[in-house]
């Protein structure tokens, strides 16, 4: 009975969700709406965080594993609907052998191949199945946000005969599971205190959000005391993005594949398109643009070691997150006791005023710096 029970509780959280969001779309959005608008909103995140990770209880087996190692120095993750190409594109970039079938739904299990490119190893999943209803707990569509929110960067794969559609869905999707693309977090303070009502200040002009939509959004999540401070223009979303708080930002590619089929004419125009790189996967056409762009938004920051007394070693770099490029990330990449015996490092390159410079642990390097450790 307990399952019934549960999915009785999917269905009616269903239905609440489709309830708002109508009420939504019902909604003339102006001033007067605002208020309430943005109260549906923060609504909406509440159930569908519900549906993401259900309350109480150990919630069953999550269906068999989905996780997937994380190995190599970054992570992408493939997602598009089925029969777009994107198991062409991965076994032909890696050589991954993923079985394909020309029919829907193909790829259910995660097949991972690493690349080495610029001498960093990049692991390549293909995230099936998110699609349609993924975010409605249907399918296999949870474990697959899992692993999909822990990627580095995603790529959407999409035909270029029919883009506009599927990228707007899956787009949907992601949002819906937390996941932001090619954004930044937004620029808002929040604080949550023991009393003191809600403190709102604004560092600058704002269109859609005023003291008493933020007071009501923030009610709506039982939070009657912090300190708020907008200090962009943001709309009712970054706020609950922000309370919510397990929203990940995560760059995007978009990969328009079978190019083969349409004319220069057409592609011309794709080119001219934000994040967009066109390629055919079954005829292995523009993947070194792709890799570049992958590169790029990557982040990747590579470090050559040098022993004492030889020359840099260019064939291994050690390869870190943009924003974690200090020596002593450096020193914990390599093994975590290091950093007991660092004396001081000497670093070649561009985030040195001499070559070589002595500098200390917190000193920040830069892609293709060369480094030196001594030791106590």
């Amino acid at each position: 009975s307990d399952v019934f029970e549960r999915t009785n509780a999917k269905m009616s959280l269903l239905a609440k969700i489709a309830e708002i969001e109508n009420e939504m779309a019902r909604t003339q959005k102006n001033k007067a709406t605002a208020h309430h608008l943005g109260l549906l909103k923060a609504r909406l995140a509440k159930l569908r965080r519900e549906l993401i990770t259900p309350k109480g209880g150990s919630g069953g087996g999550t269906g068999e594993g989905f996780d997937v190692a994380k190995t190599g120095d970054a992570r992408i993750g493939f997602v598009g609907f089925p029969s777009v190409g994107k198991s062409t594109l991965l076994s032909n970039l890696a050589g991954v052998y993923s079985e394909v079938a020309a029919y829907e739904f193909t790829t259910l299990t995660t097949v991972p191949g690493v690349i080495r490119y610029k001498g960093a190893k990049i692991q390549l999943l293909d995230l099936p199945g998110i699609i349609e209803g993924a975010k409605d707990g249907k399918g296999r569509g949870r474990q697959v946000i899992a692993v999909a929110r822990t990627c580095n960067l995603i790529l959407i794969v999409l035909d270029v005969l029919k883009p506009l559609g599927h990228k707007k869905l899956i787009e949907h999707e992601l949002e819906g599971f937390g996941i932001r693309l090619n954004k930044q977090p937004p620029n808002i303070g929040f604080k949550k205190k023991d009393k003191g009502g809600i403190n709102f200040t604004a560092t600058c002009a704002q269109s859609e959000l005023d003291a008493e939509t933020v007071k009501s959004i923030l009610s709506e999540y039982k939070i009657h005391n912090a300190d708020i401070t907008l200090r962009s223009d943001s709309t009712a979303d970054d706020l609950i993005d922000v309370v919510e708080g397990n929203r990940v930002y995560i760059p995007c590619i978009y990969v328009l594949n079978k190019i083969d089929q349409i004319s220069i004419e057409e592609l011309d125009i794709i080119y001219k398109i934000p994040h967009c790189v066109p390629i055919s996967a079954h005829h292995r056409w523009n993947f070194d643009d792709l890799l570049e762009k992958i590169w790029d938004y990557l982040h990747l920051v590579r470090i050559y070691t040098k022993p004492k007394g030889q020359l840099p070693d260019y064939t291994a770099p050690v390869v870190l997150p943009d924003g974690k490029t200090s020596v002593e990330d450096f020193c914990l990449k390599i093994h975590k006791n290091l950093m007991k015996e660092f004396k001081y490092a000497l670093v070649w390159g561009s985030s040195v005023k001499h070559n070589p410079q002595k500098v200390g642990k917190d000193h920040v390097l830069e892609d293709e710096d060369v480094i030196q450790l001594v030791k106590k």
